[in-house]
């Protein structure tokens, strides 16, 4: 009787052991979730996020309109918005434009920005060589600054049955704050 004990003892340790083990893996894929999609949708384009280069292929006949959007989480106390609202570009060309923020504040603010593009399936083709929402924006009190943006869309999009009667495209950006270590303190 003693051994069926033991044994049914070892079982339950085991399974105790790899149901362990199986929350420890599901609480580890929940944190590593977040940046994991994020790598994903950059390097597919997948959900409206651009995508990144480090050069732009050359401009190709024909244009398409990019609209810039810009909004601002409500605990952020920025001012936030594009230089100017559309350009009409070709396909292929490196472009640069400008969005501006100014820290409403007495005090530095750091905030981070999130993109979007829509129409989604134009994501694959839009490209950002350099881009402010690569890292986080700390802007001293009352500081207003240029944001630049330098991407270029993909002559592909115009070989594309599902793209290439697009004729615009919204580039979006939400900037939302960035808690410092010191405000937990």
């Amino acid at each position: 009787m003693t051994a069926i004990v033991q044994r049914d003892e070892r079982k339950n340790a085991r399974t105790a052991m790899l149901m362990g083990l199986l929350v420890a893996a599901m609480v580890g894929l929940a944190f590593a979730s977040v940046p994991l999609y994020r790598l994903f949708c950059e390097l597919t384009g997948f959900d409206g996020t651009p995508l990144r280069a480090s050069q732009a292929p050359g401009a190709v006949a024909g244009q398409i309109g990019v609209r810039f959007d810009a909004n601002i989480h409500p605990g952020l106390p920025w001012k936030f918005a594009p230089v100017q609202r559309t350009v009409r570009i070709a396909p292929g060309a490196r472009t640069q434009v400008a969005y501006t923020a100014q820290n409403l504040t007495a005090r530095p603010v750091t905030g981070q920005a999130v993109f979007n593009v829509t129409p989604a399936q134009a994501a694959p083709y839009f490209s950002k060589i350099e881009c402010f929402c690569f890292t986080e924006q700390t802007l001293s009190p009352g500081e207003k600054v240029n944001m630049p943006i330098i991407f270029f869309i993909d002559p592909a999009i115009l070989k594309d049955e599902n793209t290439r009667k697009i004729d615009e495209i919204t580039l979006s950006y939400t900037f939302y704050p960035v808690e410092s270590a010191q405000a937990g303190r």
